[in-house]
Parts: C-alpha cells; sequence; structure tokens
C-alpha cells in the first residue's frame, strides 16, 4: 500500500513559528514531526510515500531527499496553489492509480497498527475508511456518528437513514481510500476531503465506515499540543525514534528532559520536567526552563524563566525575562 503525508498546510496556528519553517519540520525530540510520520509509516512496511507540499517547500525537499536514507521512497508533490486536501489527493491520482492508498496528516502520531485498518478496511468492502476515536471533549469536534458494526452515517450534516444506535466520535486525519473518489474530486481546483467530498459520499449512501481506535493518538496543530506530544514521549506515553539526549547534569535538572549535543548549562539553572533543548542551547545562571521546548541555539539569559513556551532557532531571551505560554521566531 502507498501512502500519501498531507503537509501542504501553512500551520496558520503555530505563527510565528511557521512563517520561516514549514511545520513538518518542527523538532519533536530533537527530530522532526515528519521523520517521525516517515518511520511510523516504514516500520509498518510502507515505503512509496507521496508528500504533498506548498508552504516552504524547498525546506522539506533539501532535508529529505529521496528519502532513502530514511528507508523510503519519497514522491513530492509541490502545488503553486494550495489545493486542500482533496485536490492535493486527486493531483496525485496517476501516483496512486488502481489501488488502495493510505492518507495521514503530517502533524499527527498515534499508536496504531495500519494494518489491521486496511484489514478491516477490506472485510467492510469500505470505499472509504477513517480512523476515528471518542473523545471527552467531542464538542470541540464535528459530528461524525458511528453505529457499533462500523458505518459511519452522519457527517458534517449528511445522514443516511438508519435505526441503530450511534456513537458520536471525531476523526482523526488518518484514513484509507479506494481510487473511486477520484472521481468526485475536480481537478486543478480547492477542494476539501471533509468539506466537500465525504458528507455527499454519505448522503449518496457509499460504504463508509469508521474503524475506532482506542490507542494514542494527538494532532500537533497548537503549541499546547506540540508541548503536549514531546511531555508524553518523555513518559513513555508515546514511542518515537529519538535523536541521542545527554544524560541529565547538575542538581537542578528534574526529568524528564531531553537535551541535544553541545549545549551549554549553568549549574545553578533549573532544566525541566518536561523540558526538550535542541543542540547548541545555553542555558544561563538562574534560569528555569520547565516544559518548554527550546529549539538549536537558543539562549536564555541569566535569571530569566520559560515555562509552556516554544523558544524557535538561535532566539536569545534577554537577562532578567519571564517567557510563560508563548512561541518566540527569530524572524
Amino acid at each position: 500500500m502507498k501512502a500519501l503525508i498531507l503537509a501542504a498546510g501553512f500551520g496558520t496556528r503555530l505563527k510565528p513559528l511557521t512563517n520561516e519553517l514549514p511545520k513538518p519540520l518542527f523538532p519533536v525530540l530533537n527530530r522532526p514531526i515528519l521523520e517521525h510520520t516517515l518511520h511510523f509509516l516504514s516500520s509498518q512496511g510502507i515505503k512509496e510515500i507521496a508528500i504533498n507540499l506548498h508552504h516552504r517547500p524547498e525546506r522539506i525537499i533539501d532535508y529529505f531527499g529521496d528519502g532513502k536514507d530514511f528507508g523510503v521512497n519519497l514522491h513530492y508533490s509541490k502545488e503553486e496553489k494550495i489545493l486542500g486536501t482533496a485536490g492535493g489527493i486527486k493531483k496525485l491520482q496517476s501516483f496512486f492509480q488502481d489501488e488502495t492508498f493510505l492518507v495521514i496528516n503530517s502533524d499527527v502520531f498515534a499508536d496504531i497498527n495500519l494494518n489491521d485498518v486496511l484489514k478491516f478496511h477490506k472485510e467492510k468492502k469500505s470505499k472509504l475508511t477513517l480512523v476515528v476515536r471518542q473523545d471527552h471533549d467531542i464538542e470541540k469536534y464535528k459530528s461524525i456518528q458511528r453505529v457499533d458494526e462500523g458505518r459511519i452515517v452522519h457527517f458534517l450534516g449528511k445522514s443516511i437513514k438508519n435505526s441503530d444506535p450511534v456513537t458520536q466520535v471525531m476523526f482523526t486525519g488518518i484514513q484509507i481510500m479506494e481510487p473511486d473518489i477520484f472521481s468526485r474530486i475536480p481537478e486543478d481546483e480547492f477542494c476539501g476531503t471533509t468539506e466537500d467530498v465525504f458528507p455527499g459520499m454519505i448522503q449518496d449512501e457509499l460504504p463508509v465506515y469508521g474503524f475506532l481506535h482506542n490507542g494514542y493518538w494527538i494532532d500537533m496543530g497548537t503549541r499546547e499540543t506540540y508541548i503536549q506530544a514531546q511531555a508524553d514521549a518523555l513518559d513513555g506515553k508515546l514511542s518515537l525514534k529519538t535523536s541521542s539526549s545527554r544524560n541529565p547534569e547538575g542538581p537542578l535538572v528534574v526529568p524528564p528532559v531531553h537535551i541535544g549535543k553541545n549545549c551549554e548549562i549553568s549549574q545553578d539553572a533549573q532544566v525541566g520536567p518536561y523540558a526538550v533543548l535542541g543542540e547548541g542551547c545555553r542555558v544561563r545562571a538562574g534560569v528555569v526552563v520547565e516544559n518548554s521546548i527550546l529549539w538549536p541555539g537558543a539562549t536564555v539569559g541569566n535569571n530569566s524563566s520559560v515555562q509552556n513556551s516554544i523558544i524557535g532557532d538561535g532566539v536569545a531571551i534577554d537577562s532578567g525575562n519571564n517567557v510563560k505560554d508563548c512561541s518566540l521566531s527569530s524572524k
């Protein structure tokens, strides 16, 4: 099975950091988000992978190249004008041809066996299988309803006749599709899957199913969830392939932490809990860094604090400043 990673978005909710660095390159335990996604797919036998790009595409292509260093074969689809999720899929019709394929958002992590999803998809003779989950805060997500045997009977206002009890679920951004879907997407036009394509499939009573995922999942679309994913990885709730970390040093290092190479940390600086430092960071005397991510080359000046924040590449925080609940970029 081939896969498409959707990576063309602007990452608006993570500005100003995404102005220069596309979100797929944001470091998670000092490896790009997209590298973790490639490892996730490769570890489950998916090696032929397309990536659609629009915002800062050259940064991603320069880093990953043809994918061979990451154990996969990469194919890039550069969108001169952004085409939306469905439009991006349509542009890759010749890549997928006449076979079942997987689509995944570039900013989600999940501990899911994709072979189980594919088996479910085939058994149900589904045209579209969405990986879905139940969430305690379901009101923040758009309405999707699923019956116990897995059929999705309501999607964003479009329903099919149904008398069975339903469960309200949310879409995880992971899906398996049949090539029939290409006929429902206009060519070279902006078109969304959840907004424009999926509701019509429900209304036309095509077999659309939801595979219920009960394990770990996170969408790193915000500062809070980007930080949370790394805290979860440090806690062992999320298994990621990581770069090496220095052993915590100093009396005020509070695990769990992940510290990159060539960092300078003052002996009286508190680092952690839940701090991730990129390569070459400098943490000066009297500093406190907790529940925060410092990208490579960041400096925190004397007697400053950083809490619940992301500090971008090369950003220097002046002495005596308290940074809380924010994202700082050098540009």
